[in-house]
């Protein structure tokens, strides 16, 4: 299927490994031009890459009018910086407040810091897709994480106000939500987890993943990151053009709504 993004200018943020990693490589293929916003540098030295922190807003500004500077322009958002707590948060009170506060500066206002900044650039030039990465957990409500599944919730609402403010002038908004992927982030999830047991009750990272998989995914299969940057792709493209202030699982069959 032919996507038509040659040549367009993609901005991916958290775009050095995982997801936001799969997203650059599968922009590039379609010949798109990439830029890579990450607080760690990537391996491949031929990425268009800045460092910014998300939570900094006059970074966040610098960052941008630098892409401008250099393409004239920004057709498509992929936001998929995050952090989780790095905690095992269940009950919700084995969690502190302070355990919450870096969860919610660089998921909430690191994407309103994005949203603010992208927004009026793609209002002005009448054009743009923004796709944001939330997570299963936002619709939920997992006990795992609460400051990261409250986080994404937030997430998915922002981007629904956004798509509704933004879609007179052109612009596209939706949200994708991975359910289980062998991520760094994924793994400390296990990690928080584990380091809580006993002895006897510690298990690998594989069968507490497998037992996951088993017991809560339908298909019975690890989702990749490739799997997420197909979606993400596809709904940059024209081909979704009538798709906006959407919420798309891409998770085996996890979520279900009736």
């Amino acid at each position: 299927m032919e996507l038509n993004l040659k040549n367009h200018v993609v901005l991916v943020t958290g775009g050095v490994s995982g997801i936001g990693k799969a997203t650059v490589q599968s922009f590039r293929e379609e010949g798109a031009r990439v830029v890579v916003w990450d607080l760690h540098e990537p391996n491949d030295s031929n990425v268009d890459f800045a460092c910014v922190d998300i939570t900094n807003f006059a970074d966040v500004k610098n960052a941008l009018n630098n892409i401008i500077e250099k393409h004239g322009r920004i057709d498509h958002l992929v936001h998929a910086a995050a952090i989780g707590s790095g905690k095992f948060g269940f009950p919700y009170d084995h969690l502190k407040p302070e355990d919450w506060r870096k969860v919610v500066e660089v998921n909430i206002m690191g994407m309103t810091n994005i949203a603010h900044d992208v927004g009026p650039v793609m209002r002005k030039q009448k054009s743009g897709t923004m796709v944001f990465i939330a997570s299963v957990a936002g619709q939920i409500g997992s006990q795992t994480d609460p400051p990261y599944s409250a986080s994404k919730a937030a997430n998915i609402n922002f981007a629904q106000c956004l798509a509704k403010d933004l879609a007179p002038h052109g612009v596209r908004v939706n949200t994708v939500c991975p359910g289980m992927i062998q991520t760094p982030l994924n793994k400390s999830v296990w990690q928080a987890w584990n380091n809580l047991q006993t002895e006897d009750q510690k298990r690998s990272y594989e069968d507490w993943a497998g037992e996951k998989i088993k017991n809560t995914i339908p298909l019975q299969s690890w989702q990749t990151p490739e799997d997420i940057a197909d979606m993400i792709v596809f709904l940059s493209s024209e081909r979704t053009a009538q798709v906006t202030g959407q919420t798309i699982n891409v998770d085996g069959g996890f979520v279900m709504h009736s």
